[in-house]
């Protein structure tokens, strides 16, 4: 195999690399607005059911309504 050979090959792989790595990073970004996505939900979740919660807390020493 050839000095040009060689450098060709090597200039193959560097461009399928390049391809790679541009694929990996759309990907992590993809996977970053979901969790950022998915982080939102469960902030709004949490408090839903905090404020839920406090909605429906009655006293320990109150009747219930029927008597």
């Amino acid at each position: 195999m050839s000095s040009e050979d060689r450098f060709i090959d090597i200039e193959i792989k560097l461009a399928h690399q390049e391809d790679l790595v541009e694929s990996l990073n759309q990907r992590v970004y993809e996977q970053q607005k979901q969790i950022d996505q998915l982080e939102a939900m469960l902030v709004a979740l949490a408090e839903r059911v905090r404020t839920t919660s406090q909605a429906n807390q009655t006293p320990l020493n109150e009747p219930p309504p029927h008597y």
